[in-house]
């Protein structure tokens, strides 16, 4: 199930603030924590039975493997050990599995042309990158003292399922809400607030992210990439895709935590105004940023032992961010292609950006930015190599693309400015213009109404982050 579906918005949340809002009349905390746990059971198992059982195995290992690092302080090192192998041998075994298979089977056709890769292929339970690096950072912080052993299985099974962020983050620490996992309540600011967060994400990802998408995927999906024009409103168009549709689920996930008395950290901090790709990556996906800082890149030294190994944990960090993204070389060159920028800035790129002016800084980062979305976006490393040459080499300037600009009409044009508005800081305008928030909450409740109804209208366009 997901936030912009019609089960979900007039069946499955109407009757869980319902279920929810009656139980909190009694006072029990535990009645409410029953509900959102079996609405979460309800909405993860819409994918299917078999994913709800991974994840309910995964909360027991680590429930058990959490009691006994509690109970055991000589012994705290290998339980530790255990908790985090079980939670990567089970992430890479269904996310990577295919990837590694495939990659063998390519340089044995290599040596041996003829050879088929006869092994079945794995599924991908949906979210569990989230949730395994989640329920890491329970484990981990039980080991270094910073969070108190959970020993209700049921409110660590919440924790780790909790629905608004279940499925694409953001990801929660279990240090943030252990105590609003014990007792929380839910203020009228806090509903209030909620609501209006959930609907201006479902409006952001509705009437914007789809339509940025609908442009994006029609020029990467050309047969040949031969028109520069249409490479570049491609890419562009899917650098405000990503953006729109991971910062609007990650909207919806904090409105629907305020809803139910959790408060979620943000998760995006408007990366597109970024002077450098390091500024980028503290404001983009700031959850997972934080998790590889203080569970990786710390752990690995950081910037405490010479340049040299400061630059080798940094490329290690985006190694694996590449990879937890996704399982193709894609991805591993994406996070590479960071990397080298963030060391190059660490070595001396950063203080000549400080001097330059501010303009010619924000292209550097943004070009950096958008190519790297190239290999984000793109299928193959080939169809990646092809799409940045008819970026930067054009060829033969076709222009019979007519999907293409058919695309490029009023609607998606004023579509578009709305999202270079969201994309940039607004907090001084609104309060010149509007301070009582008055004209913010009718605009919100009126893009809201208009996304109900290109829902029920429209094909449904997944969210980019649900494959990870």
């Amino acid at each position: 199930m997901v936030f912009t579906s019609v089960a979900f918005i007039f069946y499955f949340l109407p009757l869980t603030v319902l279920l929810y809002f009656l139980v909190s009349r009694t006072g029990s905390q535990r009645a409410k924590n029953w509900v959102l746990l079996l609405a979460s059971l309800v909405f993860y198992s819409w994918g299917g039975l078999q994913y709800t059982f991974l994840i309910l195995f995964s909360t027991i290992v680590n429930f058990i493997l959490g009691l006994f690092l509690d109970r055991s302080p000589h012994r705290r090192k290998a339980w530790l050990a255990a908790a985090v192998t079980v939670n990567l041998v089970l992430l890479g075994f269904f996310k990577y599995f295919n990837f590694f298979t495939d990659t063998a089977v390519a340089v044995l056709q290599l040596l041996a042309p003829g050879w088929e890769n006869t092994l079945p292929r794995i599924p991908l339970p949906i979210g569990i990158s989230f949730f395994t690096f989640q329920i890491m950072t329970y484990v981990i912080d039980l080991y270094r003292g910073e969070v108190p052993v959970q020993k209700n299985y049921f409110d660590l099974a919440l924790y780790i399922m909790l629905f608004p962020q279940l499925i694409a983050g953001p990801i929660v620490r279990y240090a943030d809400v252990d105590q609003e996992i014990r007792r929380r309540r839910t203020s009228g600011e806090d509903l209030y607030t909620g609501v209006r967060r959930f609907m201006l994400g479902f409006s952001k990802k509705m009437l914007l992210a789809n339509s940025m998408g609908e442009i994006s995927d029609a020029a990467f999906g050309l047969a040949a990439y031969d028109n520069a024009l249409y490479s570049w409103m491609g890419v562009l168009a899917y650098a405000f895709h990503i953006f729109l549709d991971f910062s609007a689920y990650s909207d919806m996930a904090i409105g629907l935590g305020k809803m139910f008395g959790f408060h979620f950290k943000e998760n995006f901090d408007y990366p597109y105004i970024s002077r450098s790709v390091k500024e980028f990556w503290r404001r983009w996906h700031i959850s997972l940023s934080s998790f590889f800082r203080d569970y990786l890149y710390i752990p690995l030294g950081g910037n405490r032992k010479g340049k040299g190994k400061t630059y080798r944990n940094l490329l290690i960090v985006f190694f694996l961010t590449g990879l937890w993204h996704g399982a193709s070389w894609n991805f591993v060159v994406w996070g590479m292609w960071f990397g080298v920028f963030l060391v190059l800035e660490r070595a001396f790129l950063g203080k000549v950006l400080e001097r330059l002016p501010s303009p010619v800084s924000w292209l550097y980062c943004m070009l950096v930015v958008v190519v790297g979305w190239v290999f984000f976006r793109a299928e193959t490393l080939p169809q990646a190599a092809s799409y940045l040459r008819s970026l930067f080499w054009p060829g033969t300037q076709n222009w019979q693309h007519l999907e293409i600009i058919k695309l490029i009409n009023r609607e998606n044009l004023c579509w578009l400015l709305c999202s270079v508005w969201i994309c940039i800081p607004r907090k001084k305008f609104w309060r010149r213009v509007d301070r009582s928030g008055i004209l913010r909450d009718v605009l919100i409740l009126g893009a809201f109404f208009l996304s109900l109804c290109y829902l029920l209208i429209t094909d449904f366009n997944p969210f980019i982050y649900f494959r990870f």
